[in-house]
C-alpha cells in the first residue's frame, strides 16, 4: 500500500492533447455532478446518495477505454461510466429522484438499472451476482464470434461472496473475454479489509483461478485508460479472463449518512493528496494542455449542462401511479400462439423422461440461439439422461457441462439473455436450486419489471420425493417461488403435457421454472406426437370429470387423486393445474361452481404450500357455491425422510383418502 500512496506520475504516452482534455472533461463532469448532489441531499430534494468522490478515474480511465459496443456491468460509485456512455443527465436525474423517464420508471433508485442502447447492465444491491451476468454476455460474444470483451467491477467488500467466487471460476474455465475490475477502497461500508480477507492484494488471487491479475494505482486515470485498452486489444485476440486491481480510496460515507467516522483521520489525508481530479488538472496545466482560460471554460459548460439536466428532471411531474401499467411491466410482453400437432400426425409411446427430452431436442433444432448448462449434461447425458446424445448433435457450445456453481449458471443465462440468446439452465436436483435462488427471485424475476430487460431463461428442476433419496434429493420446492412476481412456473403431470409446457416455456422470452418430478420419470408413458408443439401457458386441465367433488391438484398429486377416486368408487374432477404461475382462476372457478366441494392436493408440505393460496382465494371468490368447507392436504410439515416407511408416512397418498372421504359426507 506505501507504494500506492506515493505521489501520482502521469505519462501521456502518444496520447494527443485533445484526448488528454477529453479525458479531462470526462473525469471533470461526475466530480461535479457529486458537488450538486450532495447540496441536493442536504436541501432534501433527493433522498439518498452513494458517492464515488476520490474513485473517479477508475470508471473514467475505463469507460474512455472502451468503445461503446462493449458492455460494461457497473457498480454504485461507478457515476463516470453512466456519463462517459453520454446517459442524457435529465434522464440520468430522473433516474435519481424517481420520475417516470428514469430507466427504471421510480421502481428502483440510484444505478440499479441497465441500458441496452448504452451497454450497460447495472447492479442489483447484492453485488456478487453481476459478475455471473458478465460471463453470460461474454460467452454470447464469444459463441458468436464477436471479439468483444465484458467489463464487470466490484468492490473489495462483495469479493467476500460466494459469487465472486463462482463469477471468476467459470470465466477461468470457459476461457472468456471478461475484465474483472476490484475497485480496492479499502473498506466495505465501515469493515476494513483486513476483516473481509486474509490476503494483502487481490492479485495474489488470480493465480488461484488460473487468470492473470494485475494491479494498477486506481487514482491515476491515464493508468487505468492505458492499462484497460491494451488489455482489451489483447483479449480480444486471445480470448480470456483477466483481473484488475485498481487500489483506490473512497473519501466520502458508504452512502452520505454514514459517514466516515472509522476511518482513521492519517489514512484520510493520505489519499486526499492523491484525489484523481486535482492531481489530472494538475498535470495537464504543468504540461501546458489546460490554461486558466480553457479550464473556467470547461468548468462553466459542465455546469450548465448539469444545471439544465436538473431543470428538466425537476420539472417533470411526480409518477402518477397505474394500475394496469404496473402489472403489465412484471413479464417482457409476449403473445404466445399455441402450436397444435397435426390431427394424424405420428405418435410414439413415450415416458415422461422421453418427452422432456423430445421437447429440449426439438428446442434446440427450432432456435439455434438456444444454449444448454449444467453439471454433467454434457458427454454423460445428465444424472437421468435427458441430454444425452445432445452434445454429439449440438456441439459442446450449446451443451455446456459447467462447475458446481449454480448461481453462476443461472446469472450466465441471463447474461447470455441480455446479449440475445436463450438459456435453459438443468439443476441437477430442484433441492440444489437453493444455491442459486438470489439470482433467480432478485435478478431473473425483477429484472424486466425494473428496467425493461426481459430474461429469456428455462430452469429445469427435477424434484419430488418416493424413492427413498432422503431430505436434499427429495423436496417439492415449487412454493418457495411461487411468492415471487415476474416469474412463470410449470409442472407437469403426464409426458404430453411435459413435451408441450417445455416447448412453450423455451419459446416465451421469460423466465420459466420447469418442475419434472422424478418417481414419474420412467414410470408413466403414453402415446404422444412426435412432432413440435406447445400448450397453453396458465391454463389448467381436467385430468377426469366428475360431479361430486372438486380436486384441484399438480405433478404427482394428479395420480394420487386417479387412484382416491378409484378406489373408493366416487365422481370427481380432477384439475390438473399444469401451470402454478401464473395459474388458471377460471378453471378453478368452473369446477367449484360444478361440484360445490373442493380439496386441494398437493406433495408439498401442507404449511404455506400453493394450496393455500388457491383455497383462500376459493373461499374468497367461490363462498356462495361451496357446500362443504374448503379442504387440503399435503406433506407432513418435516424435512423429507430417507427411510420407505417414514416417507410414505411423509407423503399425503393416505391421508388423502381419509380426508376426500370426510369431504364426501358433507
Amino acid at each position: 500500500m506505501d507504494s500506492i500512496l506515493q505521489p501520482l506520475v502521469f505519462d501521456r504516452k502518444k496520447l494527443s492533447d485533445k484526448k488528454l482534455l477529453d479525458l479531462y472533461k470526462s473525469l471533470l463532469l461526475p466530480r461535479k455532478i457529486e458537488e450538486k448532489m450532495l447540496i441536493l441531499l442536504r436541501q432534501g430534494k433527493i433522498s439518498k446518495w452513494f458517492s464515488g468522490w476520490g474513485q473517479e478515474a477508475i470508471s473514467i480511465g475505463v469507460v474512455n477505454a472502451l468503445p461503446e459496443e462493449e458492455f460494461i456491468l457497473p457498480m454504485h460509485r461507478n457515476l463516470g461510466i453512466f456519463t462517459g456512455r453520454k446517459i442524457p443527465l435529465e434522464r440520468l436525474f430522473a433516474q435519481f429522484q424517481g420520475k417516470h423517464s428514469g430507466f427504471t420508471k421510480g421502481r428502483d433508485r440510484s444505478f440499479h438499472f441497465g441500458s441496452i442502447a448504452h451497454h450497460l447492465v447495472g447492479m442489483i444491491s447484492h453485488l456478487g451476482p453481476q459478475l455471473a451476468i458478465a460471463d453470460g454476455i461474454a460467452l454470447a460474444t464469444k459463441l458468436s464470434q464477436q471479439k468483444k470483451v465484458t467489463l464487470v467491477f466490484s468492490g473489495d467488500g462483495a469479493s467476500s461472496e460466494g459469487d465472486f467466487h463462482e463469477g471468476l471460476n467459470l470465466a477461468a474455465v470457459w476461457k472468456l473475454p471478461v475484465i474483472f475490475v476490484i475497485e480496492h477502497n479499502g473498506y466495505g461500508l465501515s469493515t476494513p479489509s483486513a476483516e473481509q480477507y486474509a490476503f494483502r492484494n487481490f492479485t495474489d488471487k488470480g493465480l488461484g483461478y488460473g487468470m492473470e491479475a494485475i494491479r494498477i494505482q486506481g487514482n491515476n486515470v491515464l493508468e487505468v485508460y492505458h492499462t484497460i485498452k491494451s488489455l482489451a486489444a489483447d483479449i480480444r485476440k486471445n480470448p480470456r479472463p483477466v483481473l484488475v486491481e485498481a487500489i483506490t480510496f473512497r473519501m466520502r460515507g458508504h452512502e452520505e449518512a454514514s459517514g466516515t467516522k472509522y476511518v482513521p483521520k492519517r489514512l484520510m489525508n493520505q489519499w486526499a493528496k492523491l484525489d484523481p481530479v486535482e492531481n489530472y488538472e494538475r498535470y495537464l496545466e504543468e504540461s501546458g494542455v489546460l490554461d486558466e482560460k480553457e479550464k473556467e471554460r470547461i468548468n462553466k459548460k459542465v455546469k450548465t449542462a448539469i444545471s439544465d439536466g436538473l431543470e428538466l428532471a425537476f420539472a417533470e411531474q411526480p409518477i402518477s401511479p397505474n394500475l394496469e401499467t404496473e402489472l403489465a411491466d412484471v413479464y417482457a410482453p409476449f403473445f404466445q400462439e399455441v402450436i397444435f400437432p397435426s390431427e394424424n400426425g405420428p405418435k410414439s409411446e413415450k415416458r415422461l423422461v422421453d418427452a422432456i427430452s423430445d421437447g429440449l431436442r426439438q428446442s434446440m433444432e427450432k432456435y439455434p440461439n438456444l444454449i444448454l448448462m449444467g453439471q454433467d449434461i454434457g458427454e454423460y447425458g445428465g444424472v437421468f439422461k435427458i441430454t444425452d446424445g445432445f452434445k454429439t448433435q449440438f456441439g459442446a457450445d450449446r451443451v455446456r457441462n459447467t462447475p458446481l456453481c449454480e448461481s453462476a449458471i443461472i446469472g450466465a443465462g441471463l447474461g447470455l439473455s441480455i446479449n440475445g440468446y436463450k438459456a435453459m439452465v438443468e439443476m441437477q436436483f430442484a433441492d440444489f436450486v437453493t444455491m442459486g435462488f438470489n439470482q433467480i427471485v432478485n435478478n431473473l424475476a425483477k429484472i424486466h419489471y425494473r428496467w425493461g430487460q426481459n430474461a429469456d431463461v428455462v430452469i429445469r428442476m427435477p424434484t419430488g420425493a418416493g424413492m427413498a433419496a432422503g431430505p436434499f434429493h427429495s423436496q417439492s420446492t415449487e412454493a418457495w417461488f411461487f411468492h415471487t412476481p415476474g416469474l412463470k412456473i410449470v409442472y407437469p403431470s403426464n409426458p404430453y403435457d411435459a413435451k408441450g409446457l417445455l416447448n412453450a416455456a423455451i419459446e416465451d422470452p421469460n423466465p420459466y421454472l420447469y418442475f419434472e418430478h422424478k418417481g414419474m420419470y420412467r414410470s408413466i408413458s403414453t402415446e404422444i406426437p412426435d412432432e413440435y408443439y406447445t400448450l397453453e401457458i396458465g391454463k389448467a386441465a381436467l385430468a377426469r370429470k366428475g360431479y361430486q367433488v372438486s380436486i384441484v391438484t399438480y405433478g404427482m398429486g394428479v395420480h394420487w387423486a386417479q387412484n382416491a377416486v378409484e378406489e373408493l368408487g366416487i365422481s370427481a374432477d380432477i384439475l390438473d393445474m399444469r401451470t402454478l404461475l401464473p395459474w388458471d382462476k377460471e378453471s378453478v372457478k368452473a369446477t367449484v361452481e360444478k361440484t360445490g366441494k373442493v380439496i386441494f392436493l398437493q406433495e408439498d408440505c401442507l404449511t404455506g404450500g400453493i394450496g393455500a393460496e388457491i383455497c383462500a382465494w376459493i373461499s374468497e371468490h367461490c363462498f356462495e357455491y361451496l357446500d362443504a368447507p374448503v379442504m387440503r392436504v399435503g406433506s407432513l410439515d418435516t424435512a423429507v425422510p430417507f427411510a420407505k416407511g417414514l416417507e410414505e408416512q411423509f407423503l399425503p397418498s393416505a391421508r388423502f383418502k381419509a380426508k376426500l372421504a370426510e369431504l364426501l359426507e358433507y
